[in-house]
């Protein structure tokens, strides 16, 4: 099975829920199970995740530090068994790469693992501190716990 997790820009949320998923996975050994993420920005692509993401998820002991930034293609539809986006606007870019609704059904908002049906958005820390970055892993630790259950 394989999983992928897409964000703005690939060095923010999406890294942090791929080390997260990778690493309750392992703890879990469902070794099975590949995860990877993306973005739909090119300006970020081949940059490691942002600092401030590194620095919380070295907090809780999860290194991202090798991740590099990559970009979300049409064939991630058909390389992926599961794509989980952040929030709207993800959806919007993920709906203008759909080919059909065979696509689509692949697609959900990561936290209504947690939340089903509700589409809640896990904010973009980006353009905030530290504290931003904390409460998104928080968010995400919460939906890839179900989702390491799940899968």
């Amino acid at each position: 099975m394989k999983v992928l997790i897409v964000c703005h820009g690939n060095i923010c949320r999406s890294p942090m829920a791929e080390g997260i998923l990778k690493f309750k996975l392992e703890k879990n050994r469902k070794k099975h199970i590949q995860v990877e993420s993306a973005g739909f920005e090119p300006y970020h692509k081949g940059d490691e995740p942002d600092n401030r993401a590194k620095a919380t998820m070295k907090k809780h002991h999860i290194d991202i530090s090798n991740k590099r930034a990559n970009l979300f293609k049409v064939s991630d539809f058909d390389d992926f068994d599961h794509i989980y986006f952040m929030d709207d606007n993800n959806l919007n870019y993920i709906k203008s790469f759909a080919r059909n609704e065979f696509d689509l059904a692949k697609t959900d908002y990561i936290l209504n693992t947690t939340n089903p049906g509700k589409n809640y958005s896990v904010p973009d820390p980006y353009y905030g501190g530290n504290e931003g970055f904390e409460m998104v892993y928080k968010l995400l630790d919460s939906a890839c716990e179900k989702l390491c259950k799940t899968l």
